[in-house]
């Protein structure tokens, strides 16, 4: 027998009207409220029409684009790239999640409602165990739907090693300024769809790890040895991946004694987590000579700091940013970044949901990074 909205009421402990407006994402309801909600849906693994099988018959036009913050570039520029693929041939609709894993959840059951031929999931992993098996179950019941399920910048479900593991390092390695581009990339040739792997779902990671480490490996060479580190927020895949990669290379230097007291975690990856990281850098003692950054967004807010400080970069301090924003190269310094293919990786991700292209070898595929050297990273006065 099919479960109805009152057996999730009767789980959740509360009104069936609150477990509609919980759904339906248009009223506010109390967190912990919307959780038990959300909880008991998964738990009886509800539907609103019925088994998810019997949604594969009747898909719509529906292409849901999951984004943290559609005023950021990073997913500006990936959904921006997925909608002009999809051009006419699909309805897409961008849900901007603010970063919340359970409006992620929720956005997600809503898609499964509007019986959405794909979706693509964009952006940073939340690392919580809870949430990730929710996250799990929710996109295998839009696949079994018939739903194509694609996840662009993030790790593949059920495992972590995408952008941090052996894969992202293989992709694109020995790339200094060059392009990186390998097999990692080009898997995957235009034509008929292919059975992909991980439930059906198609991963596009970026080689956040290695895209870091070099990054670092380039400061290193220039001689910077106490090398300041403003991360993203601390529970993201993406700020872990960028991170191990930095550390990697000060392990290979054995310069990682300082690294936790040169590390500092903002809350989101915007200018003012770079502000604030950086004076709280300054704050914490010996000035290091040069600051990476989660992203150049942070980078900018970090050199903002410098600048307020009376310092200079890069004479004083070389700042590098990550993902190489069209802006940055009009910054003043232009700013040392680390290039990821937004748009080719968005686009592509596009053509994966309408099944334009076949899924990758074993359903994952690593977008390679390139190191982009500007102006804002020089050597230190004097090596220590």
């Amino acid at each position: 027998m099919a479960v109805t909205l009152a057996d999730v009421a009767a789980r959740a402990g509360v009104s069936a009207a609150t477990v509609s407006r919980v759904l339906s994402g248009n009223y506010p309801v109390a967190a912990h409220t919307r959780g038990r909600v959300l909880r008991a849906v998964e738990e009886l693994e509800y539907v609103v029409n019925g088994p998810a099988s019997a949604l594969a018959a009747a898909s719509s036009d529906l292409v849901g684009v999951l984004v943290n913050d559609i005023a950021d570039p990073f997913f500006g520029i990936i959904a921006s790239a997925v909608q002009s693929e999809i051009g006419d041939r699909k309805l897409p609709v961008v849900c901007n999640t603010g970063g919340s894993p359970e409006r992620e959840l929720t956005y997600l059951t809503l898609l499964q409602r509007q019986r959405a031929a794909a979706v693509v999931v964009t952006g940073s992993a939340v690392e919580d165990p809870e949430h990730q098996a929710a996250l799990a179950a929710r996109l295998q019941r839009l696949t079994e739907g018939g739903a194509r399920v694609v996840l662009c910048g993030r790790p593949p479900m059920g495992g972590s090693a995408a952008g941090g593991g052996t894969a992202a390092r293989g992709a694109g390695a020995g790339a200094g300024t060059g392009t990186g581009t390998g097999a990692a990339e080009t898997a995957g040739a235009p034509g008929g769809p292919a059975p992909a792997a991980d439930g059906g779902i198609v991963t596009l990671a970026f080689d956040n790890t290695g895209g870091a480490r070099r990054l670092t490996e380039h400061l290193l060479s220039l001689g910077h040895r106490r090398i300041g580190y403003v991360a993203g927020p601390a529970d993201r895949t993406t700020t872990r991946h960028r991170l191990d990669g930095h550390r990697q290379a000060l392990e290979a230097r054995g310069l990682l004694a300082d690294a936790e007291l040169l590390t500092v975690h903002g809350c989101a990856y915007d200018r003012p987590s770079g502000y604030d990281g950086a004076l709280e850098l300054l704050r914490r003692g010996a000035a290091p000579t040069a600051v990476l950054a989660a992203n150049d967004t942070v980078a900018l807010g970090v050199c903002a700091a410098l600048r307020e400080q009376g310092l200079r970069v890069p004479e004083d301090i070389s700042v590098a940013g990550f993902d190489d924003f069209p802006y940055s190269v009009d910054a003043h310094p232009a700013l040392t970044t680390v290039r990821i293919p937004l748009h080719s990786a968005g686009a592509r991700a596009g053509r994966l949901a309408l099944g334009r292209e076949g899924a990758p070898p074993g359903g994952v595929a690593t977008v390679p990074a390139e190191l982009i050297v500007r102006a804002s990273t020089a050597p230190p006065h004097s090596f220590p």
